[in-house]
């Protein structure tokens, strides 16, 4: 005969037994609204150009960003974060193509904005690498480093070019130090208050950004070691964190997302401002490979790297899957 008291009295897999019954305890729920799509757009291209390390992600023509801005906000995405690709000969030491008005980057804020008013978030990567000859974040001295301090004078001049273009927020992307600090006072002086800024304050040096060098068409020679975090580092983030918020960061982000959640739960721990995670190229296409393969079942993988991603404490997720998952959650 049983002795019935050997049995656990505490049972967890009671709050298991059925779909409904998982639902209502979640403890972390994904919504359309929690997401950011990041979004390439390239000039002098007639039809939208696929990504060949990030399948089903392309370099967009003008007229299919303004379709693809369309689509978040029927999805209830929140925002669209852009990355202009010029053409290569107009590339150049400085990037100068990155605040000229009429640049791609410019020109797509002006597009997505007329397209989509308010409705959605028009963010801009505030960044030189996509417009150097050299491929690196900021303006090379004379031995070929990246100079911060005149790396500095180029952001506060894209913040407001991106600002006069229709950016809603800018995402200063560079990892120079003080960065935050130029670019809120650039906005400041033109009048451009309402205009707010998205830190990407931990960011480290990683091998996951492989795919995107393709997305961005990427000139970089050599590595971005002496600007980007050290992979090993934990405390150096804290560090940033408190200067990109004593410069008058609106949000913070960490990037990228799910090799470096233990990160990410530290940061919306320490915060009280909204706390974002990229979730970048490499994340992506290694689900999109193995889903390919028959590996992984891919909608179930997708979720859970990003139900994970806000689980540790992000508040939004920029995704490249942002408006097919959206869909899905609606």
């Amino acid at each position: 005969m049983a002795t019935y008291g050997s049995f656990p009295g505490a049972r967890p897999r009671r709050l298991r037994t059925t779909p409904v019954m998982r639902r209502m305890v979640a403890e972390t729920r994904l919504h359309p609204a929690d997401f950011i799509l990041p979004a390439f757009v390239r000039e002098g291209v007639s039809e939208p150009v696929p990504i060949g390390a990030m399948p089903g992600v392309v370099q967009h023509t003008r007229d299919s960003l303004k379709k693809a801005a369309a689509e978040a906000v029927e999805a209830g995405v929140s925002g669209i974060m852009l990355f202009g690709v010029p053409e290569e000969s107009k590339k150049d030491a400085l990037g100068t193509v990155g605040t000229d008005p009429d640049g791609i980057l410019q020109v797509a804020l002006r597009d997505v904005r007329a397209e989509v008013g308010d409705e959605l978030l028009v963010m801009s990567d505030l960044c030189l690498d996509e417009f150097t000859d050299h491929g690196h974040c900021g303006v090379l001295d004379a031995q070929g480093r990246v100079d911060n301090d005149a790396t500095l004078e180029r952001y506060a001049e894209m913040a407001q070019v991106q600002a006069d273009a229709g950016a809603h927020v800018v995402g200063p992307s560079g990892m120079m130090d003080g960065q935050i600090g130029v670019v809120r006072d650039a906005l400041d002086q033109i009048g451009r208050e309402d205009v707010a800024v998205l830190a990407y304050t931990v960011k480290y040096s990683s091998a996951f950004f492989g795919p995107f060098r393709e997305a961005v068409g990427s000139s970089l020679k050599g590595d971005r070691k002496t600007y980007q975090q050290d992979p090993a580092n934990a405390r150096e983030s804290m560090r940033e964190l408190a200067l990109d918020l004593e410069e008058g960061a609106d949000m913070v982000m960490v990037k990228p997302a799910g090799p470096y959640l233990d990160i990410l739960a530290r940061v919306a721990d320490a915060v009280d401002v909204p706390v974002a995670a990229y979730q970048i190229s490499g994340e992506y296409s290694m689900v999109e490979a193995a889903a390919e393969k028959g590996w992984i079942d891919r909608e179930r993988a997708i979720l859970e790297t990003l139900t994970g991603i806000k689980r540790a404490g992000a508040q939004n997720i920029l995704t490249y899957w942002a408006t097919e998952v959206a869909r899905i959650l609606r």
